[in-house]
């Protein structure tokens, strides 16, 4: 049997094999420094990418504990100019544009809680490029026409999943004639 290692009372190290416990920055208490820990959280989260005040709301709500206000922390952010859910919608279409339909980057919008005049704003940009992208999407994958109804039936159906709509997968397939 293994014998455990005595503590050295001179060294403020644990005894080898336990974990050192680090009091938290907040003293324990649900004051000041809960909330400060619940705006640090918001603005590690907003530091990685861009965020809709829902989709922060969403994240954040699993660690708010009693006598914390997660709207008010919200409201600050919004009001310093870190959390927009417009540039978190012109965020999401600039990444998803060249990959992904309008139809499909219009439900991942609602997804994350952006406002539908935010989304209606953002539609003519998406309808411009539609075409072109879905080109794109399916040169990548197949680059050649179909040569039969199953082939057909399967790029339309690929397509269709990447959130084109019919009329864009036709033109592409030029099956519009």
């Amino acid at each position: 049997m293994r014998k455990k290692p005595e503590a050295n009372p001179l060294s403020n190290s644990p005894p080898e094999g336990e974990r050192a416990t680090v009091p938290s920055p907040s003293g324990g208490g649900l004051g000041r420094g809960s909330v400060l820990a619940l705006r640090v959280r918001a603005m590690q989260y907003l530091a990685r990418r861009e965020h809709s005040r829902a989709e922060l709301h969403a994240k954040l709500l699993p660690h708010v504990h009693e006598g914390e206000d997660l709207d008010a922390v919200l409201d600050e952010l919004e009001k310093r100019g870190w959390l927009s859910d417009e540039r978190a919608a012109t965020q999401l279409v600039h990444a998803k544009r060249s990959r992904f339909g309008m139809q499909r980057i219009t439900h991942e919008l609602r997804q994350k809680g952006i406002a539908e005049e935010l989304i209606t704003a953002v539609l003519p940009a998406l309808k411009d490029s539609e075409l072109e992208a879905a080109r794109e999407v399916w040169k990548k994958k197949f680059g050649t026409a179909p040569q039969d109804e199953k082939e057909r039936a399967k790029q339309v159906r690929f397509l269709q999943s990447r959130g084109f709509s019919l009329d864009v997968v036709f033109k592409v397939l030029r099956l519009d004639d």
